[in-house]
């Protein structure tokens, strides 16, 4: 990648990247945002899906980057070149003010962003001070030289592959909001300064004393290094046997606490792969769980049925809803957990996206028929279901004995996600015979059946 300055404003040039494999094109949180930003301004999911097949195939060339703007040629299937823009509105004076007076006020921020890092709770921060870093629904505003009035499948590849770039250099985004690296960071280095001890009141605009630089190179090398990280572990411990020939204390329940050792045992060993993952000091720390979920989290081990009870009625749980909670838990932990139980009213605007990309996914004639009922969309007379969570995703449902039982892991399109419900429906089942209109917005407001 290369840099240059135009016209006195900063505009960075990243090299064409090569065809990609594999499903994502971002690794890094803001990168998925920025996608999620392109998915929510689109209103066609065709697009965006042929976008992402031209910027895994290298047809998106050099990406310019400049305050306000992004710009590459993306070529079509049959070579032909497109000068795709994608315009991202630029932060005021008193944006860069209040982002300035944050980051230099944390020296951990000005370390993660150098170290080309954005910490989650940078970006909440950003927020609480009325500052949206990351672009939302309708902040990617496309422009095409064929013509397209919406994101074609060439602003949608540009968008890709910026998403791949952001991952390698976060900065990128702080440009298209107005500022260059160096700029930025030279801004923050006179904030630090004039806010050092020496311009304390009374101490006058003299100059600064430090300390000799032979004295901190002396002072780090005489810092012991870090030990190397602990090796993989295969399995889990055993739990001890607690109920043998001794008898156990009054009150305990040896059985469960051979459980409880166990499923520690479990979850130490899932942690510490987790820490040994690549990445894995860029992941945000998962929250902590509520009595409720860590009780679903146990029963899912595979305690006997005397602790599984337990579990249940400790956590205000049915037995069979306590199974329900499990299934719903292994397709997804809290987050599937989550839709299993909650029930809400998402936007307008989140509703519609949905059915255009249902709409587009089959043929008129073909197409499932829904009914819609708050988060809940119903494939009428098939059994099958899909249930929208928080985050903008979809997750497969289906009637089993008169209730509907989680069917498997999310999806971020919701087409993709009601196809592969309707592949594994019973023989039939697949096109009812009611005639039932299409969701609407409305429907989302009455009761569910």
């Amino acid at each position: 990648m290369t840099g240059q300055e135009v016209t006195g404003r900063a505009e960075r040039t990243y090299e064409a990247l090569p065809p990609e494999g594999g499903q994502g094109s971002a690794r890094t949180w803001w990168g998925r945002a920025w996608l999620k930003a392109l998915e929510d301004t689109a209103l066609d999911g065709k697009q965006v899906k042929a976008g992402r097949r031209h910027a895994r195939a290298g047809a998106v060339g050099a990406v310019a980057v400049r305050p306000g703007r992004i710009t590459a040629v993306v070529r079509d299937l049959d070579g032909t070149p497109y000068r795709a823009d994608v315009v991202v509105q630029e932060f005021g004076a008193a944006d860069w003010e209040r982002l300035l007076e944050l980051v230099a006020g944390q020296a951990g921020y000005i370390a993660a962003l150098l170290d080309r890092d954005i910490p989650p709770h940078l970006a909440e921060d950003m927020l609480a001070v009325g500052v949206e870093l990351l672009p939302g629904i309708g902040d990617l505003e496309p422009e095409c030289s064929c013509e397209a009035w919406d994101h074609c499948a060439h602003t949608a590849a540009l968008c890709h592959q910026m998403a791949r770039l952001l991952d390698r250099d976060p900065f990128a985004l702080l440009l298209m909001r107005g500022r260059g690296e160096r700029e930025l960071l030279d801004e923050l280095q006179e904030r630090n300064a004039a806010s050092g001890p020496d311009r304390a009141p009374g101490r006058g605009s003299g100059p600064r004393s430090g300390v000799p630089a032979a004295e901190v190179f002396a002072a780090a090398s005489s810092v012991l290094p870090l030990p190397e990280p602990p090796p993989a572990v295969e399995a889990p411990g055993r739990s001890p046997v607690l109920d043998g020939d001794a008898a156990p204390a009054p009150g305990l329940d040896a059985g469960a606490l051979e459980f409880l050792v166990a499923a520690a045992a479990a979850q130490a060993r899932q942690l510490l792969a987790e820490a040994l993952a690549p990445g894995h000091e860029r992941a945000p720390v998962a929250r902590e769980l509520t009595l409720r979920e860590d009780a679903v989290r146990l029963a899912a081990a595979g305690p006997d049925e005397r602790i599984a009870v337990r579990l249940a009625a400790g956590c205000g749980r049915e037995r069979s809803g306590l199974d329900r909670a499990v299934r719903a838990w292994q397709h997804g932990g809290p987050a599937s957990l989550a839709v299993l139980e909650e029930e809400w009213i998402p936007e307008p605007e989140a509703l519609a996206r949905a059915r255009a990309r249902l709409a587009a996914a089959w043929a008129e004639e073909e197409a499932p028929q829904l009914r819609a009922v708050r988060n809940r969309w119903t494939v009428v007379g098939a059994g099958a279901q899909l249930r929208y969570d928080r985050d903008g995703r979809w997750w497969p449902y289906r009637k089993e004995g008169g209730r509907w039982e989680p069917a498997g892991p999310c999806e971020s399109d919701p087409a993709a996600a009601l196809a592969g419900l309707l592949t594994d429906a019973p023989a039939g089942r697949t096109h009812p015979p009611d005639d039932t209109s299409p969701p609407t917005g409305r429907q989302f407001e009455g009761e569910e059946e």
